[in-house]
């Protein structure tokens, strides 16, 4: 399969004028922009027609294409069959309580998944089943986006290509997190400026607008879109800001997201005081520390060659917007740079979760895409095969455990195996000890304790997290539970319980974790609320 770049020599003949004009700009390296629009950069401007999806040969599309329907069906048959991580059934538990906004993030996640389950049921599917249709969604727009900011490179293709290849991708496409909304309102937000740099519309502002609105109600680094976006418009697109459709864009935005805002207004601000307040960390004795982990995961989850493409590919965008002052260069600079700079920032300060970056890889994949050369063009390949067959690993082990892994060196079994085995433990003590709850004070654990219990036992929620949730109050002052605590953790609430036992998480003999049983009696439900049960299918 071969890609476009920026030699000539796959042109195809008899263009019309207006494709000679953009076949001669993907040659230079540069975006057509409508010259009514005044995007004015160094050189001649000259309209271009950016066609969809340009392709120069059918039949590589098509396989990509099918290719890309098959990774999905996969994806989604692995969604189906893995068993929930903490953080996902603690979000499931936020699909039973909609709400503006909630302790953790802003509400777009419990969205995402009280539709899944309203299309596939209360299950493991059900609860995913948005996350690998957003991704194909995603890779479309994609194609779409990067045919139209580098035309004549085939880089839509090769973008999709680059992307579905990594860990990063495969893997957050099946675990649903608030990621998995933001990185699809990002995508079309980026689509929708691709669409503003490559033909001038004035009306995909308002489709910007409501991208960015929708990107910052799924996780507040969709603040970033925002900031990207005025400093384009500062660097590329001044003088759009002389005409009334980004300003009206803007207000959709804070339509969009004026619930979340009078969420936080109405909950003294919590949310944003639990995001915000990581801004101002600041430990530059663990800096190397956090800065080697921040490497080391994206090298790890973007898998190392294609890593290698996104940053050459971000180094190749800062120094085309710089010499070339092309606006579609300068989206694409301004659209992986900045969040990157933003957690590099942040790896000063504090440990930056492998899968947050996630936000610069669309940007960066496409640029590249633009990647020129003999060396890129061999390199691609590689790097496609060595990302995919990285991929299928996780997927094998995901699914059938071939290698029996230490529970610290096996971060699927980490998160996933073992908690129906934990709670056949904890009901068995339950019974044995005529507890009339059982109680947790990790927010994944007993959201995790709420899937698996038997119908019928009440399983509460204690800590301080929960005030801001709509969930009944747990109604247990004065009866006899069972309070279950991690062995590495202690609960600062019902002090006064009676050790009972002890029971483990495992998978295949292999140890995750301990857990240790109170026998409590509370006198005060203070922060305690009634999780929801799985629904029975």
């Amino acid at each position: 399969m071969k890609f476009g770049d920026n030699t000539t020599e796959h042109a195809p003949p008899a263009f019309s004028p207006v494709q000679q004009t953009a076949t001669q700009h993907a040659a230079a390296g540069t975006s057509p922009v409508l010259s009514g629009q005044g995007l004015r950069k160094r050189g001649d401007i000259a309209g271009a027609l950016c066609l969809p999806f340009g392709i120069r040969s059918i039949q590589p599309a098509v396989a990509v294409a099918a290719a890309l329907v098959l990774l999905t069906a996969l994806r989604l048959a692995l969604a189906a069959s893995m068993p929930l991580a903490p953080d996902e059934a603690y979000y499931w538990t936020w699909s039973h309580a909609l709400a503006a906004g909630y302790f953790d993030h802003p509400p777009m996640v419990a969205l995402w998944i009280r539709a899944g389950t309203w299309l596939a049921g209360d299950t493991a599917l059900g609860i995913r089943l948005l996350g690998p249709l957003s991704a194909a969604l995603g890779s479309a727009l994609l194609w779409d986006a990067a045919d139209r900011l580098l035309p004549g490179r085939n880089a839509g293709m090769a973008t999709v290509l680059l992307l579905n290849s990594t860990i990063l991708v495969g893997v957050g496409a099946i675990v649903v997190t608030p990621d998995s909304p933001l990185l699809l309102f990002w995508i079309l937000s980026l689509w929708a400026m691709a669409r503003i740099v490559a033909r001038g519309s004035g009306v995909w502002w308002l489709a910007v607008g409501l991208f960015v609105g929708l990107a910052a109600a799924s996780k507040y680094t969709g603040i970033l879109l925002a900031l990207g976006i005025g400093i384009w418009l500062a660097v590329a697109g001044r003088q759009w800001l002389r005409r009334r459709e980004p300003y009206a864009g803007a207000v959709l935005a804070l339509a969009v997201v004026t619930p979340v805002l009078w969420w936080n207004a109405t909950h003294e601000w919590v949310s944003f005081l639990r995001q915000g307040v990581r801004v101002g960390v600041w430990s530059p004795g663990r800096a190397p520390q956090y800065l080697l982990e921040l490497l080391g995961g994206q090298i790890a989850v973007a898998t190392p060659l294609i890593f290698l493409f996104c940053v050459a590919g971000m180094a190749l965008a800062l120094r085309s917007a710089w010499r070339r002052r092309d606006p579609a260069w300068d989206l694409l600079a301004i659209f992986s740079l900045l969040p990157a700079l933003v957690f590099i920032q942040h790896a000063i300060g504090d440990r930056v979760q492998a899968n947050w970056p996630a936000i610069l890889y669309p940007a960066a994949g496409i640029a590249a895409a633009g990647l020129g050369g003999r060396f890129w063009r061999r390199l691609r390949a590689p790097a496609i095969a060595l990302g995919l067959l990285m991929t299928a690993a996780v997927y094998v082990q995901a699914a059938f455990g071939p290698m029996a892994l230490p529970s610290k060196l096996d971060p699927i079994a980490l998160q996933m195996e073992g908690w129906r085995g934990l709670a056949a433990t904890v009901e068995e003590a339950r019974r044995s000890t005529g507890a009339s709850f059982v109680a947790a004070d990790q927010c994944g654990l007993a959201a995790e304790l709420a899937r698996e219990l038997p119908p019928g036992v009440p399983v509460i929620a204690i800590g301080p997290r929960w005030w801001s949730f709509d969930l009944p109050p747990a109604a247990v002052d004065g009866m006899t539970g069972m309070l279950v605590e991690s062995d590495r953790h202690a609960t600062p609430i019902w002090h006064a319980g009676e050790e009972i036992g002890t029971a483990t998480r495992e998978h295949d003999g292999i140890a995750i974790q301990k857990y240790r049983l109170y026998r409590v009696v509370p006198d005060h439900s203070t922060s305690a609320v009634r999780l929801p049960r799985q629904a029975m299918n």
